[in-house]
């Protein structure tokens, strides 16, 4: 259970960030979906650790996978860079979290 109350506080998180690039933009109206993405994103994330998570697993892969998902739909929707030297950042980050991951194991 922890795990998909984990995964709906990523997306809603990347919605509302996303959302966030549109507001930018002077699309004003996409403020509303901002907020509900990031107050959507914070509520999952308390039930995932209500549910049982490890704070340092929950925020890991959290910040993690929504890195990457941001990044890569940021390259599709808004044609953002996307180097090689992001890519391998982002590797850096998902073998940090599988460290996290793997340390906490008993």
């Amino acid at each position: 259970m922890s795990a998909l109350l984990l995964g709906g506080a990523i997306l809603a998180e990347v919605v509302g960030t996303l959302s966030l690039r549109l507001a930018t933009d002077g699309r004003r109206a996409w403020c509303a979906l901002v907020v509900l993405g990031y107050l959507l994103a914070f509520a999952l994330l308390s039930g995932a650790l209500a549910a049982g998570m490890p704070l340092g697993v929950a925020y890991g892969l959290w910040a993690a996978i929504g890195i990457v998902l941001t990044a890569l739909i940021s390259r599709a929707l808004f044609q953002e860079a996307l180097t090689p030297v992001m890519l391998g950042g982002m590797g850096l980050i998902a073998l940090g979290v599988l460290l996290i991951e793997l340390g906490g194991a008993h």
